[in-house]
């Protein structure tokens, strides 16, 4: 089990209806901070996602941005510990994976959806063994949750893909599960 020294997050570029989501994401860069683990993330600076990393750094934590070009050239940076700025969303994608040894979806849009079942997908077809957490803010993904119930009853989704997935509302338990969660090859293939 390797340990969580970087931590990529998926996270909403707003802040939602409710403050406690902007509460939440605090808590948890207070969090990765003092655990000393490195934030990895898409290097915006607005909603969850700006958040997200000043938490991080104003707590003394390290935290790495990855950035398309088009979004770079349109908006406003923070000072981050790094910064690497991509061709486009795919590379992105494939750049923050890299970098990071585990990762978490917050409370966000489509692009945290997106994001979120592409590292569950790749899981499930080998592509890595990385922890995937959900931080379960206020319920958010509890309708989410609801529908993988729904494709594992109706024989579309392996049981064992989503009891692999670390879901918690507290951020210092989803980490400490996260750090001791063994992730087993499923063969996708295999009834």
């Amino acid at each position: 089990m390797k340990p969580l020294k970087k931590i990529c997050i998926f996270c909403g570029s707003s802040f939602g209806n409710s403050s406690i989501y902007q509460e939440k994401v605090n808590e948890l860069g207070t969090i990765l901070a003092k655990r000393n683990v490195e934030l990895v993330y898409g290097g915006g600076n607005v909603g969850l996602m700006g958040e997200i990393s000043r938490s991080v750094l104003a707590h003394g934590g390290r935290v790495t941005g990855v950035i398309p070009e088009v979004i770079y050239q349109n908006v406003e940076h923070i000072e981050l510990t790094e910064l690497f700025v991509v061709k486009d969303m795919h590379e992105r994608k494939a750049k923050m994976y890299d970098l990071s040894d585990g990762f978490i979806a917050l409370p966000g849009g489509i692009g945290t959806l997106e994001e979120l079942a592409e590292v569950m997908t790749w899981y499930q077809i080998g592509y890595h063994q990385k922890p995937i957490g959900i931080y379960n803010v206020n319920g958010f993904y509890d309708g989410l949750l609801d529908t993988f119930k729904h494709m594992i009853n109706e024989g579309f989704l392996k049981k064992e893909y989503i009891d692999s997935l670390v879901i918690s509302d507290d951020p210092d338990s989803l980490l400490e599960k996260m750090s001791n969660q063994e992730m087993n090859s499923i063969n996708k293939w295999t009834k």
